[in-house]
Order: structure tokens, then C-alpha cells, then sequence
């Protein structure tokens, strides 16, 4: 199960019902699905999770579930660090990222949340996400319109929220400025 300090409540409730769910809906408790777990002839993650999905008829939830108590992955929400260091490795974007979430800290009530592809920011709910670019910067999810602000765009295919309806990228630290906390204000203030 993930690091509590760095989900909300709302996900660490969710999280905890699907542990809990686990047990009372298959009769059997989370260290004796892993030990089936364990009995996969699959080596690969999807291959494991359709294996335990077909032969056990768990659902989605469940069977990530006991996945990754049966086969810790190297890096996961329970290893946020990690994560971070694998996703923010290039020195520019890690910078950037760090001084991203100084400002966004100065906010109350905030959670940072690492995830494989990005870097979430959440009051009750996810307001703001942002993942580098290719091109030594970032992209910052916000969750509020495009037309608030001159430098938001639309967003194109993103894995986060679908909450986050605006993008703006970030290349140089003096983007990161109280121009941009204002609208990162305004996100979490919805939150």
C-alpha cells in the first residue's frame, strides 16, 4: 500500500477499500492471494495480471492488488523517491520540478504525489500535475480553463486527471514565479 503522507485522504480511503474489499469479497485475506500469486507461470506484469484475472476471476483492482504484494515492483507509490529520481532525471527538469514544488508548497494543505509519469498535486482532489519534457522543461497541468490565463493551453493527451483542463510548459526557472502561482492558486482553491 502506498505511503499515506503522500495521498490524499479521499485516496488512501480508496485504497484501503480495495485492501479491505480483497478479504470480504474472496473469502481469502492478501498474504494467501499472494502466495497463489506466486504460483504464476508469467513473468511479465500484464501477462501476471491476466493470468490471476482469468484463472481467479479478480477484477482489476484486486489483481494489481495482489500483484504487487506478491511481486514488489522496484518502484512504486509505496517508493515516491524513487519514482521521482526515475521520472526527473535529467538536472534541468529535476530543477525545475524542485522550485515547482517550493512554490506550490507555500500553499496549505497540499500532497504531493509521485506517480511513473508525472508528479501530482492534490488538496482533496488532484489540482495541478506535471511531468518533463523531452526538451529539458516541463509541462504543468492545471485544473482550470485555458481562458484564465494567457499563457494556458489546451492539453493534449495526458495520463493525468482529466480534472487538469489547461497546460503550460516551463523551461526556464523564471517562469516559476508569482504569476504562475496565482493560477496555480487559483487550481487548488477548486481543489
Amino acid at each position: 500500500m502506498p505511503d499515506r503522507m503522500h495521498l490524499t485522504e479521499r485516496q488512501a480511503k480508496w485504497f484501503e477499500s480495495v485492501r479491505s474489499g480483497l478479504e470480504r469479497d474472496t473469502g481469502r485475506t492478501l498474504d494467501q492471494w499472494s502466495q497463489l500469486a506466486r504460483a504464476c507461470p508469467e513473468h511479465a506484469h500484464r501477462a501476471r495480471l491476466a493470468w490471476i484475472k482469468d484463472h481467479y476471476g479478480l477484477g482489476q483492482n484486486h489483481a494489481s492488488l495482489v500483484l504487487n504484494a506478491a511481486f514488489p515492483p522496484a518502484t512504486s507509490w509505496s517508493k515516491p523517491a524513487l519514482l521521482e529520481q526515475a521520472l526527473w532525471k535529467d538536472t534541468q527538469c529535476a530543477d525545475l520540478c524542485k522550485a515547482l514544488k517550493n512554490l506550490v508548497g507555500t500553499l496549505p494543505d497540499v500532497v504531493i504525489g509521485q506517480r511513473k509519469s508525472f508528479t501530482a498535486f492534490s488538496r482533496k482532489v488532484q489540482f495541478a500535475a506535471a511531468r518533463p519534457l523531452k526538451s529539458h522543461g516541463m509541462v504543468l497541468g492545471l485544473a482550470i480553463s485555458p481562458e484564465t490565463g494567457g499563457c494556458l493551453a489546451m492539453p493534449g493527451r495526458e495520463s493525468w486527471s482529466e480534472r487538469l483542463k489547461s497546460v503550460v510548459e516551463i523551461t526556464t526557472p523564471t517562469q516559476i514565479n508569482e504569476e504562475l502561482l496565482n493560477l496555480i492558486r487559483q487550481a487548488w482553491e477548486r481543489s
